[in-house]
């Protein structure tokens, strides 16, 4: 057991040394509510959390819905490919998030690498089996080559790792804001008439809240390079429990 606490500490502080910010375009806003993170969780007791089988018991007679999913840190660990960037491109500063080579690399099968996180597929399962369309929003940029509207290769990762049927293109923001909105996955939350949206980032909610949807906190994990940590709960949002992996 002290190993394993000892190994994680050394791996949390290596991570930490090249950290990335993948930042969400939009305002900062304050929290309003205690809340926690997975190396605070003073405040863990007043999360206002739920599970999965909880969000599924909302949703009993209600209409089948499209519900959305941010990807880094929310349906895949994908940190490596952070830490790679920042280092090649840009180890002195954030950068490499503006260069298109870096997201071209990502692109071309970083994302192989990637580890789906099991909170995602128990969601994914469960609005699967409410026959909910599911939708990936995403900050990333996509590959140059993209043409706005196929099947590319993230998306087809996602419907393979996650069983969707009747999958959709993931939607790219770019990390930019459309007017008149605040947050970058604003516009497209709306466009695509998301209800429920998935996301580890204070954005994501924020984005919901703006165009009335229902954001719910999937936790970012300590091991994460995006950093700082947001504040799971901040917002008195649902927060789904255990969805750190």
């Amino acid at each position: 057991m002290r190993h394993t606490l000892m190994f994680r500490s050394a791996l949390i502080a290596a991570l930490l040394a090249v950290c990335t910010i993948a930042s969400a375009k939009g305002p900062k806003v304050p929290y309003t509510h205690p809340g926690m993170t997975e190396n605070d969780r003073t405040h863990e007791s007043e999360v206002n959390w739920v599970s999965v089988a909880d969000i599924e018991k909302s949703l009993q007679g209600k209409r089948k819905m499209t519900v959305g999913f941010d990807i880094d840190d929310t349906a895949l660990v994908s940190s490596q490919c952070f830490y790679y960037g920042k280092n090649k491109y840009s180890p002195t500063n954030y950068d490499y998030l503006h260069n298109q080579e870096f997201w071209d690399y990502v692109a071309d099968g970083c994302d192989l690498s990637s580890i789906p996180k099991e909170s995602a597929k128990k969601l994914i399962d469960m609005h699967v089996k409410r026959g909910d369309q599911v939708v990936f929003i995403t900050g990333r940029t996509p590959h140059s080559s993209y043409d706005g509207k196929s099947m590319d290769s993230l998306s087809l990762l996602m419907q393979k790792t996650f069983n969707i049927p009747n999958m959709k293109p993931v939607i790219y923001t770019r990390d930019e804001v459309v007017k008149p909105y605040q947050h970058d996955k604003s516009y497209y939350i709306k466009q695509a008439n998301v209800k429920v949206i998935y996301g580890d980032s204070d954005n994501d909610i924020l984005a919901a809240r703006e165009v009335g949807a229902r954001g719910i906190r999937v936790i970012r994990s300590a091991v994460s390079t995006n950093r700082p940590l947001p504040m799971n709960g901040g917002y008195g949002e649902e927060v789904v429990r255990d969805s750190w992996y």
